[in-house]
């Protein structure tokens, strides 16, 4: 593994450095979220069904290779609603995970139970040999900067379906600390769905419909997006490094929300510090951390582009840890 380096610390202390008054407002932010995650979620589903419906009507290949990646998109949006009901901020209630796997989960082949396995080990084994994002994401495929040739490889890779596996094998985890949920989830209700699903393709005739623009841009664009996420999220090969010295924050630009969004996932250092905190009130912390004079404005980044060129030449200004700190 490579030598360890850190990002320039966007933040200048975790959630134990806020005044009385600042943790009190963000507690106040605190909890579920459900009109806001219906909200995500219909407006993904109704950007995936017209996209599919112009697509058809237009019917020339242009139109098709335009709609793969603008549907792909919006299945991130519903991965990232998995991620945000595995924190119990989206659907509280017995019902709340069934109602999330049906309309989330299942659709882009995983399920909260499965994800929350992961996610869940990750929060709390962070950047250490129990935590199953850190041991996926090591090595050269995660370590910038990255040599043309291998990214170039990578993405093609991704684009090609070759890592879709990978991904859904990802949100799985036999794991030795069960994460129980509050209210499970029947076992028969995903077969169920996907029978159903089925038996409503074969009587529709919409097999080539689902194989065309649902499958294909689930197993070629998502991974790309998937992966692009990821790199967002933290930076890897930096064992038992702390939380602010691993994750960068950036700023998305407007256009960049419209086109690729990722639900504030870019300002992942306080989801860590808060997972209790919805990703629609991110931004409220990060603007409480502002007014508290916690952000170093110099490291933050402005956009993905900025942060990937970051990474590019990153042994010019990464630091190397000394005494790293585990952040929770």
């Amino acid at each position: 593994m490579n030598q360890s380096r850190t990002l320039p610390p966007a933040l200048t202390g975790d959630h134990s450095h806020l005044s009385a008054q600042a943790r009190q407002e963000i507690r106040a932010l605190s909890g579920a979220q459900p009109k806001a995650f219906f909200i995500q979620a219909l407006g993904a589903w109704i950007v995936i069904i017209a996209t599919i419906a112009l697509a058809i009507h237009v019917n020339n290949i242009w139109m098709t290779l335009l709609a793969l990646p603008i549907i792909a998109t919006r299945f991130n949006i519903l991965g990232l609603l998995v991620h945000e009901q595995v924190h119990q901020l989206g659907l509280r209630g017995r019902y709340g995970d069934i109602i999330a796997n049906i309309l989330t989960a299942y659709p882009i082949g995983i399920t909260v139970e499965d994800y929350a396995k992961v996610h869940l080990s990750h929060h709390k084994h962070y950047f250490t040999e129990d935590d199953p994002d850190f041991l996926r994401k090591a090595g050269p495929d995660w370590t910038f900067p990255m040599p043309t040739l291998h990214l170039i490889k990578l993405l093609l890779s991704d684009l090609c379906g070759v890592s879709f596996y990978k991904i859904i094998k990802g949100k799985r985890l036999e794991n030795k600390q069960v994460y129980k949920r509050l209210h499970l989830t029947p076992k028969w209700l995903r077969p169920t769905f996907y029978i159903g699903l089925s038996i409503l393709l074969t009587y529709f005739e919409l097999w080539p419909v689902f194989l065309v623009y649902w499958l294909l841009p689930l197993m070629t664009f998502m991974p790309l997006i998937v992966r692009l996420g990821a790199i967002c999220e933290h930076v890897y090969n930096l064992p038992h490094a702390g939380i602010i010295e691993s994750s960068p924050l950036i700023i998305l630009r407007w256009w960049e929300k419209l086109l690729l969004p990722n639900l504030n996932f870019a300002m992942h250092a306080y989801h860590h510090f808060f997972p209790g905190v919805a990703w629609c009130n991110l931004p409220k912390v990060h603007k409480i951390f502002e007014r508290e004079n916690m952000v170093n404005k110099t490291a933050v980044f402005y956009g993905y582009w900025d942060y990937f060129a970051f990474l590019q030449r990153q042994d010019k200004n990464l630091h190397t840890i000394k005494q790293p700190v585990h952040l929770q």
